[in-house]
């Protein structure tokens, strides 16, 4: 049965920020796939975006009275974090900075984890959240598996065998093994804080989580892009308190109607 509305926790949803066209309109706006509103919306949580939005003067201030209004926050997917962000130069393959949503993921990110709210990375946002802690990233990841299967190209996505680890918070939702959405070039090298929990048959790191304490997940694939989007009922859980984020089952199936960006 789905919840009344004034029963669902309030998920914050980190954004892009890219210039975009629509109508008459070609100027920069404030982006999400759907496809992420929809999985809260579908997992129980009321989404709200949050765009990478104010002063950079008063970023914590303004991250901390955001935060203070949700229940969970998920750092999106998107662009390469900003190699400076970790003390290295940039990787010929290395995207342009963003550092305006670099800061603000950050920002909201700490705020977040200081409230223990609950907390999904997905993809980018795992990255941001080993960043945060003062980890490092693999700029260009063919350069250490020596293939390109977790990036295929355009707007594709790779199909990515991942074992997991069975007594992981991860592993309660998604079980030991599951075929994930994967569309990255890059990787988490460290991650100080977190416990590595899932992994691809070439080793890449595939998903961290905080041990102990609230739900703070990150998974280096794309959940919004499948049917169930497990993991987004396991933060709602966790957003309401009940059961810690576990006990949801995570099935594959790909929603074949998601945009593939």
């Amino acid at each position: 049965m789905t919840p009344p509305a004034a029963a669902r926790p309030l998920v914050g949803v980190s954004t892009y920020r890219e210039r975009a066209s629509w109508g008459v309109w070609h100027q920069r706006a404030d982006l999400l796939p759907a496809t992420y509103a929809d999985a809260v919306h579908h997992a129980g949580g009321a989404p709200v975006l949050l765009p990478p939005a104010g002063s950079t003067d008063h970023l914590e201030e303004s991250a901390r009275d955001v935060v203070a209004r949700l229940d969970a926050l998920v750092v999106a997917g998107g662009a390469d974090v900003d190699p400076a962000a970790y003390g290295e130069q940039a990787h010929p393959r290395t995207g342009p900075p963003r550092p305006d949503r670099d800061a603000w993921e950050l920002a909201l990110l700490g705020a977040a984890l200081e409230r223990e709210l609950p907390v999904l990375g997905v993809c980018r946002g795992m990255q941001v959240m080993a960043v945060h802690a003062g980890g490092s990233l693999e700029q260009h990841l063919p350069d250490v598996v020596e293939h390109d299967g977790h990036d295929p190209g355009g707007d594709g996505y790779g199909d990515v065998e991942v074992r997991i680890d069975p007594t992981s918070r991860l592993g309660l939702l998604v079980g030991p093994t599951a075929t994930v959405s994967c569309h990255h070039h890059q990787a988490v090298r460290s991650h100080p804080g977190y416990a590595a929990v899932a992994w691809a048959h070439d080793g890449t790191l595939e998903a961290l989580e905080r041990p102990g304490g609230p739900f703070a997940v990150g998974v280096q694939w794309h959940p919004e892009v499948v049917a169930d989007a497990g993991l987004f009922a396991g933060l709602v859980q966790a957003a309401r308190g009940a059961d810690g984020g576990h006990g949801v089952r995570f099935q594959t199936e790909v929603d074949e109607s998601a945009p593939r960006a």
